[in-house]
């Protein structure tokens, strides 16, 4: 397997990708936060000191989108053409999945964008309720649909 990150020398590098065609690239990435009962009522009853947790982690999951090349080493700068966050509340299981569309035109996809997203929403969730419990899980970040590119279309 090669791994294209790496020159022959294994010294890092950015892929080269001045040779590849503009494509429409979409992709989504889904991950959730596990919460506590009084988490949970509280988000729900806009309680929270800090502010409409959803609302600002919707807010801070597009910026994430827009961060990416600069958090992660080996990411192209991209051009979004939009970026949505958006939540499903699961209240029984008192569970909040973060849902991240993002979508570009371009010579590289926008999985890590998506993916940082759903991270970054899901981490102001936990930043903006940790003084109510510090018991929050992130779990199962992950890509579920990519469309676009040479590698084609892929779900989960």
């Amino acid at each position: 397997m090669d791994f294209t990150h790496f020159d022959e020398k294994g010294n890092a590098r950015m892929v080269d990708v001045s040779e590849k065609e503009i494509t429409h690239r979409v992709a989504i990435a889904e991950g959730t936060i596990v919460v506590s009962r009084d988490v949970m009522d509280a988000v729900k009853g806009h309680e929270v000191k800090k502010g409409d947790v959803l609302t600002v982690a919707q807010v801070a999951g597009i910026m994430g989108t827009k961060k990416t090349s600069e958090l992660i080493p080996m990411c192209h700068p991209l051009s979004l053409n939009n970026a949505a966050v958006t939540f499903e509340v699961d209240d029984a299981a008192c569970e909040i999945k973060a849902i991240c569309r993002a979508v570009t035109d371009g010579k590289t996809g926008v999985e890590m964008e998506a993916l940082t997203g759903v991270s970054t929403a899901l981490l102001t969730i936990y930043d903006m309720c940790k003084s109510i419990d510090k018991r929050m899980v992130i779990k199962e970040i992950h890509l579920v649909e990519k469309i676009g590119g040479k590698s084609g279309h892929f779900t989960y």
